[in-house]
């Protein structure tokens, strides 16, 4: 028997109605509920990073995982690494993420004319800026023999096995390895079916689909270049599908007993630490480690080389800020890098 409210409708089909709109109630929450990004901190590679999802899953423990197999195979800082045992000459076979790397340094040493070049190692470590700092004392004739070891070209691989024209020859990959960080942990995500998130290793980032918590393309700020420490924001930026890597000399440098201050970007044709008016590179490419590389390598080129490569390079947009003669900033833009 069909029972009826008193304007005739069908008790059934009310109870049925409010049942429906009580599901609609649990999808609609469910959907809010959805835009809610997951979000993890923390430190790796000597600074801090930060990755940005949209999915329920933690993946921390992949992450981790991750960190440390690239840390065993491309760390300078840890002794029983792969290029650490290479460094030392002895017998190793390296791993993947060897590989990469080292094959996207050598296009990049090639097409730099040698800007970006990650046998300068013994060169940073002579100006204290690498893993290992037992220089006391450092001099020209002491940089001049030291960079006889200098050239990627000099550098071989066969397989997984690689062979140096010295042994004296060390390799560090710290203008390549953060971006290079970066691009594992976005594949792994993208592995996994993750179509919007944001991963951050000091500084250098890479973003796929957009921010699902505020609803909107991923933006990332360009910062001013500030020697005090002080993080302010020039601009901010859009960014679709792609890598930024920002180097700078305002990061990371020495002050010496005469007040004197030096980058910690050391110019693989000198020797010395870079001396052209560039202040801060940024640079968006496909990949993160290509973005690295590249802002490393532009530093060492300078604003004029810069400028050339760049016609030949549309693929690569570029912000520059540096000093002009009168010691003012000034800025430059390539290839359409993005408006704030």
């Amino acid at each position: 028997m069909l029972f009826r409210t008193k304007r005739g409708t069908p008790l059934l089909i009310m109870k049925n109605f409010v049942l429906s709109l009580c599901v609609l109630t649990i999808f609609v929450s469910c959907k809010k509920e959805k835009f809610k990004n997951n979000k993890f901190s923390g430190t790796v590679f000597g600074t801090s990073y930060s990755i940005i999802y949209d999915a329920e899953v933690n993946y921390q423990n992949q992450f981790d995982s991750l960190f440390y197999t690239i840390n065993k195979s491309l760390s300078t800082y840890q002794t029983n690494s792969d290029i650490s045992k290479l460094n030392r000459n002895e017998t190793v076979f390296v791993d993947d993420h060897f590989i990469k790397v080292y094959d996207a340094s050598k296009e990049i040493f090639n097409l730099t004319n040698g800007a970006f070049d990650p046998t300068i190692g013994n060169v940073v470590n002579a100006w204290r800026f690498g893993a290992e700092n037992t220089i006391k004392k450092l001099d020209s004739l002491k940089i001049d023999s030291l960079m006889f070891y200098v050239g990627f070209d000099k550098t071989f691989r066969i397989a997984n096995s690689i062979t140096k024209a010295y042994p004296n020859m060390y390799f560090e990959f710290n203008g390549i390895a953060k971006g290079y960080g970066v691009d594992v942990i976005g594949n792994y995500l993208e592995s996994q079916n993750v179509n919007n998130y944001l991963v951050e290793i000091g500084g250098e980032i890479r973003v796929k689909g957009r921010n699902v918590e505020k609803q909107t393309p991923w933006k990332v700020g360009v910062e001013n270049p500030n020697f005090d420490g002080e993080q302010t924001i020039l601009k901010a930026i859009t960014l679709h599908d792609e890598a930024l890597a920002t180097s700078g000399t305002y990061r990371k440098f020495k002050i010496d007993e005469n007040g004197n201050r030096y980058s910690h970007i050391i110019d693989p044709k000198t020797g010395y630490p870079s001396k052209t008016n560039l202040l801060s590179i940024s640079v968006i490419a496909k990949n993160c480690m290509t973005a690295d590389a590249y802002a490393t390598a532009f530093k060492a080129m300078g604003v004029e080389k810069v400028k050339s490569f760049l016609k030949r390079h549309p693929e690569l947009k570029v912000f520059l800020i540096f000093e002009n003669d009168e010691k003012e900033l000034e800025t430059l833009s390539f290839n359409n890098f993005p408006e704030r």
